[in-house]
């Protein structure tokens, strides 16, 4: 996850804090995106992962997944999106940029979206929090196991859920 820009010399990977993972109430399968360096202080409660160098967009997918894919560039999300709404169980930490174009072609698909309560700090590779960054997230939840975590999270207190209903034609 690259919501910061990292200073000379150091990482711009950030880990998603273990309390989201603590609401959720999960385990995961298979994370499709975790960092190669400060895995020490990585929390994503998973069987197994890819890194990149294993390359998480081109990797086959099985099961119910975790995404917290690398923030990079203005869309650098889509495929990553894309990518996740076509394996469709799982749940994603994109941030939540409600005014994007891409936000407002995937959070339609979605199964059940949770906004969490204030701004989520992330951790450093080195174990230390950032400090309140200038966006916050959205987790992304395709797939009923998903959307069962969401609705935990929400409530043990994580944030708020907004399911997706397809509406019928009358």
């Amino acid at each position: 996850m690259k919501p910061h820009h990292a200073m000379p010399g150091q990482s711009d990977e950030w880990f998603t804090p273990p309390e989201v993972f603590d609401a959720l109430e999960v385990t995961f399968d298979l994370d499709v995106a975790q960092p190669e360096t400060g895995r020490a202080f990585l929390s994503v409660p998973c069987r197994r992962f890819l890194t990149v160098s294993e390359n998480g967009l081109i990797a086959p997918w099985d099961g119910f997944v975790w995404m917290n894919p690398p923030f990079g560039g203005r869309n650098g999300v889509v495929p990553w999106l894309a990518r996740f709404m076509e394996h469709g169980n799982g749940i994603a930490c994109v941030n939540a940029l409600t005014s994007a174009g891409w936000f407002h072609d995937f959070a339609p698909q979605a199964d059940a979206l949770l906004f969490p309560r204030g701004k989520t700090k992330f951790v450093r590779p080195d174990g230390t929090r950032g400090n309140s960054p200038g966006n916050g997230v959205v987790l992304i939840g395709m797939g009923s196991q998903a959307v069962n975590a969401l609705l935990n999270a929400q409530k043990n207190g994580l944030g708020m859920v907004t399911r997706i209903v397809e509406r019928q034609a009358a």
